[in-house]
């Protein structure tokens, strides 16, 4: 059987899980985004999944002075978690106070106190520049906080064969093509930059150090169907799966699907 043949069932399954309100729509079209936002709340099993992302990174952001920037906020909720926050994205949309671009941020030297993001990092064509200009806009103890996408042996299965974005932790290059907004992706980014090259990170940006790199969600954000498909279990089965992924704790390295980053401005 051809790799063309093999695919076509991978295609028309995920046809099949496709979220109604999405299906078919622009990945870097706004209202695609504006549309997430109303499935993150109406899915009661996604939405308890971000609610531990935000109350993960919430207690996380380091006290004193010191704004708090969101990246990509037009499809979240963060701001009922951090009601200060200012609110970011990359397109005007509903969501945001303020359209800017993470390699080119409007914010004075060593005004923020953390900059805080969920699933945005891996769309950031350029995260050398981002990590520059966080640097700059940070105050000494700011932090980034992030949940993104990990690479274990469970993820690349999934990531490869059911997502709709680019996964290539083999990728030598930290930049991806600059094609759009949300379809400029590689998921694998963030374990590459933080775990496979985090010698090469460690010495090109000095002025940081990784607090934290928390290798989680195995099973809840798939079994949920995320932000793009249908939710494949029942809602009152999420105490059940929360359960089976503290017992799995030991192993995330090989299970993990996404994880909890916390990059400090030392």
């Amino acid at each position: 059987m051809s790799r063309a043949e093999n695919a076509m069932p991978i295609a028309k399954l995920r046809s099949l899980l496709d979220h109604p309100l999405t299906k078919g729509l622009d990945l870097d079209d706004p209202k695609t985004t504006e549309l997430r936002v109303r499935i993150i709340r109406e899915k009661v099993f996604l939405r308890r999944i971000y609610d531990e992302w935000y109350r993960t990174i919430c207690a996380a952001i380091p006290a004193g002075e010191g704004a708090v920037l969101e990246l990509g906020s037009g499809a979240g909720y963060f701001q009922e978690f951090v009601p200060e926050a200012i609110q970011s994205e990359v397109f005007a949309c509903s969501n945001a106070h303020l359209v800017a671009d993470a390699r080119s941020l409007p914010f004075r030297d060593g005004s923020l106190k953390a900059i805080a993001m969920t699933n945005v990092l891996h769309h950031i064509p350029d995260i050398e520049q981002f990590l520059r200009e966080a640097a700059r806009c940070l105050r000494k103890g700011g932090r980034i906080l992030m949940v993104e996408p990990w690479v274990s042996g469970w993820s690349r299965l999934i990531y490869t064969t059911l997502h709709h974005e680019p996964f290539v932790p083999e990728a030598g290059e930290w930049k991806i093509p600059d094609s759009g907004p949300l379809s400029s992706a590689n998921g694998a980014l963030p374990w590459m930059v933080f775990e496979r090259d985090r010698a090469r990170f460690e010495k090109e940006f000095a002025e940081f150090r990784i607090v934290e790199i928390r290798p989680w969600n195995p099973f809840r954000y798939l079994v949920s169907g995320g932000v793009s498909m249908k939710t494949l279990v029942p809602t009152g089965s999420y105490g059940a799966w929360e359960a089976l992924e503290g017992l799995l704790e030991p192993w995330m390295g090989k299970l993990a699907m996404f994880a909890f980053l916390a990059v400090e401005r030392s």
